[in-house]
């Protein structure tokens, strides 16, 4: 087993901030995953993939794994679709690439996601209409304490909003994800941004809907590789209905949707927006000028100081509008 000792997890973490973890270890098969889990069973862990949706605030004092767990494989194919299986340290972009130039519908929507196959459904990545969880037949695992392989079926997922059962437990490393996708594609209007984009081509091909995805993500989003960030930093806030009719007293033009279950969702960038944060900067670290979701690193190693700054957003969110802002972004 190749165990590495106080490595510097700044690589390893897409803001970029520094930290060292005590072991580190890049598992590249199952059997040798299970051997690691095995050797260092009283160590606390963590496990990490392209590490696009983390930062680290402080040293970590246990064993960090990154699976490097690779591959792409066809399991089934009839006339409607394919089952593709899919290793998890595959990057999250190229698949889709792969999918889309192969005709295979389900994860367009899903263009231009930084991070790996295996993060997807750990935070059930969504954007532009879609959630992975709707093309996800199997999530394949190892069992942190047992060291057992562990599949579970989409509906034992226990997929929500920005939520799995991988999250909530943290029991479970993530090996491949299993996706059952369609040969058949009709573009359906779900979301604003995107019809807006293709509104002078009323019949988008699967390539169309990808490269016009990859469009408006471009001009929105900063490059992480350029200005440190972990995307969308805040999760939309879910509302009851006294909290959303209070809300709508204070901004009518406060957007909410139907979340079902008598709750409605709202959006975090316009409550950061009009709480006045929206290009706030505070020393190394701000919201992003072309989007308010974007918390970005102007040039700080210290996690601390991230920290401090979306606490600031918080705050500011909460006084204004009695509403907390959940960060989707783990923080360690």
């Amino acid at each position: 087993m190749n165990i590495q000792h106080n490595i510097q997890l700044q690589p390893y973490n897409s803001f970029k901030t520094k930290a060292l973890s005590k072991l580190f270890a890049q598992p590249a098969t199952v059997t040798e995953l299970q051997e690691i889990l095995s050797e260092y069973k009283t160590e606390k862990k963590l496990i990490i993939g392209k590490g696009c949706n983390l930062f680290f605030t402080r040293n970590f004092d246990g064993l960090i794994i990154k699976p490097e767990i690779y591959g792409i494989h066809i399991l089934e194919e009839d006339a409607a679709g394919v089952e593709i299986e899919v290793g998890a340290a595959e990057e999250w972009d190229k698949f889709v690439e792969f999918c889309v130039s192969r005709g295979y519908s389900g994860v367009e929507n899903l263009s231009l996601i930084p991070g790996t196959a295996g993060a997807a459904p750990i935070q059930n990545i969504g954007a532009y209409g879609a959630e992975v969880k709707d093309v996800i037949t199997c999530v394949k695992t190892v069992e942190i304490e047992s060291g057992h392989i562990q599949n579970f079926s989409n509906a034992a997922c226990g997929f929500a909003y920005r939520n799995s059962i991988f999250k909530q437990t943290q029991k479970f490393v993530i090996t491949s994800v299993v996706f059952r996708l369609s040969k058949s594609f009709t573009y359906i209007e779900k979301y604003a941004d995107l019809n807006l984009e293709l509104k002078n081509n009323s019949n988008p091909s699967l390539s169309q809907v990808r490269e016009a995805i990859i469009r408006i993500r471009t001009r929105k989003l900063p490059d992480y590789l350029e200005l440190p960030n972990a995307g969308s930093f805040f999760k939309n806030p879910i509302l009851s209905k006294p909290e959303k009719e209070k809300l709508l007293t204070l901004l009518p033009d406060a957007p909410v949707y139907n979340a079902g279950n008598d709750s409605f969702k709202t959006s975090a960038a316009y409550l950061i927006e009009k709480a006045g944060c929206k290009g706030k900067r505070k020393g190394n670290v701000g919201i992003y000028d072309h989007h308010a979701l974007i918390v970005v690193n102007y040039g700080t190693e210290n996690g601390e100081e991230i920290l401090s700054f979306i606490q600031d957003v918080q705050y500011e969110v909460q006084l204004k509008f009695n509403i907390e802002l959940e960060p989707e972004v783990w923080i360690y």
